[in-house]
């Protein structure tokens, strides 16, 4: 699953590239720009994209870590600088 990941991941790199509306005037709608849509639909393709990275490739170890305080620490302290 993590190479499909990486198709998409470089599928979107690629398309973010759109050269092809650079020239186009148009409204779609009525109100907003080919070029403006075309991004806040690739925003969308993003979003959707990292949530596949973080079901099907989020580190699992990661959530089954717990952090440990020391006890001569109190807990919501931070001492750490």
């Amino acid at each position: 699953m993590k190479w499909v990941l990486g198709l998409l991941t470089v599928a979107l790199i690629v398309v973010h590239q759109d050269f092809w509306n650079w020239d186009k005037i148009s409204a779609i709608g009525g109100f907003l720009p080919v070029g403006l849509w075309y991004h806040a639909l690739f925003c969308v393709a993003a979003s959707v994209l990292l949530g596949l990275f973080v079901r099907f490739a989020w580190p699992a170890h990661l959530e089954s870590a717990e952090r440990e305080i020391p006890a001569s620490q109190p807990a919501g302290s931070n001492h750490d600088h």
